[in-house]
């Protein structure tokens, strides 16, 4: 049998848990938060553990821009040996980084997170 991988969480997986838990609450799913810690320990983290390449490799994407390009390059360096990934969940995108025999949680977003909060960004004043 091949070695487990050992998958780690971030601080800033840990503080993504938090928004989501907190984006749930306000939305009315109550158990919807106790659904994904289930899903995360019974299934995304031991089949991570068994296949650590099954996501989706992140820095395959084409970059549309010059920024994106650029920031795609930095996070190459960033990176060094380690390789990016993201792992689909229901309504869930998790972003992790494999290093040979770690692999750690990066950061996970419900999909209505995903979107700009437009409100909190101009208020009451001219989008200009």
């Amino acid at each position: 049998m091949a070695k487990l991988v050992a998958v780690k969480l971030t601080a800033n997986f840990e503080r993504n848990l938090t928004a989501i838990e907190q984006f749930l609450l306000e939305a009315e799913a109550f158990t919807a938060f106790d659904r994904l810690l289930d899903q995360l320990l019974e299934t995304v983290i031991p089949h991570l553990e068994r296949f650590p390449d099954m996501g989706r490799p992140f820095l395959e994407r084409s970059a549309l821009s010059v920024e994106g390009t650029s920031a795609l390059e930095g996070l190459r360096k960033k990176l060094g040996q380690g390789v990016l990934r993201e792992y689909l969940l229901a309504d869930y995108l998790v972003l992790y980084a494999r290093y040979d025999q770690s692999l750690y949680l990066l950061s996970i977003k419900h999909h209505r997170q995903l979107s700009f909060d437009f409100d909190s960004l101009w208020g009451d004043g001219p989008v200009i």
